[in-house]
């Protein structure tokens, strides 16, 4: 499902007193399949882009489409709910949001709640559960009885269970150490490849950003400041320095080498065994000065 954001802006409590610009003259283009990084500080504009997505927010200018579907400003915007179902939303912390007796009845309540029946959403809930790696035995289970990893996956579940076309994640290893952080990312992306799913990463971790996306915006005070594939993105890295953002670890490690041996690599590194097969080139001087 492509999507498009086309000249967006949003004011909140517009034609008030405490009216705030958001985000200004944003246009995107994501194709369906793409997996997308949304970046940038914290207050640049990227939660209420996100929220534009499934409609969670209507833009006070421009247009949104998403699939068929087409949100414009200055109009009346009935019948939201087919955009909302095939654009599922993890926010951050998503495990808060758990408030059913039993797993399999949580992870039921969306798709119930978009018209499928009981008999399918027990068959969505089993299937979804073992997308995000958890077993069977643990429908019957109170979620609040589960530990932290497990509640989160379960929510996960619950998302996936209402069978989106596309994915966005609002910082969804908030919280979690690097292991459980890199188990949850590359779960993510298993399920982009295994459902053709477009999906949209909103992230602090530059990291996450290079190992996963396809493309890269970059949000500045409300503002698309720059977008790109990460190679296009990263080989600048002096740009995002200039705006008061990190460097992959890779492509900083990458820059320091360059500068002691007075060298370069072939191209920009985005991980590790990228970097050490350009590294084990230069070495046996298939790089020159």
């Amino acid at each position: 499902m492509d999507i498009s954001l086309e000249k967006v802006e949003y004011r909140y409590q517009a034609n008030t007193p405490f009216e705030r610009l958001a985000i200004a003259d944003v246009s995107i283009h994501i194709p369906s399949g793409t997996y997308l990084a949304l970046i940038g500080h914290t207050g640049s504009g990227k939660s209420t882009v996100l929220q534009h997505l499934n409609a969670l927010l209507q833009p006070t200018e421009g247009t949104v489409k998403i699939g068929d579907y087409q949100i414009k400003s200055h109009q009346k915007n009935k019948n939201l709910k087919p955009v909302r179902k095939k654009v599922g939303i993890v926010f951050q912390f998503p495990e808060h949001q758990l408030f059913e007796e039993t797993v399999e009845k949580d992870i039921m309540f969306g798709p119930m709640n978009f018209g499928v029946s009981e008999a399918e959403a027990k068959e969505r809930a089993r299937v979804s559960l073992t997308q995000v790696g958890l077993e069977e035995d643990i429908l019957e289970k109170s979620p609040f009885d589960l530990s932290g990893g497990q509640m989160r996956r379960v929510a996960i579940a619950g998302v996936l269970a209402m069978d989106p076309d596309v994915i966005v994640l609002d910082e969804p290893t908030a919280g979690l150490d690097p292991r459980g952080r890199k188990e949850i990312m590359d779960m993510f992306y298993s399920l982009h490849k295994e459902r053709q799913l477009s999906t949209i990463l909103v992230t602090h971790s530059m990291e996450d950003a290079a190992r996963y996306a396809d493309q890269i915006v970059i949000m500045q005070q409300g503002r698309v400041a720059k977008q790109g594939t990460p190679e296009e993105i990263f080989s600048s890295p002096e740009d995002l320095l200039k705006m008061g953002l990190d460097v992959p670890d890779v492509v900083r490690f990458q820059l320091n080498l360059e500068k002691r041996t007075g060298r370069k690599l072939g191209k920009i590194c985005l991980t590790i065994d990228e970097l050490a097969a350009s590294v084990a080139e230069m070495v046996s001087g298939g790089v020159r000065p």
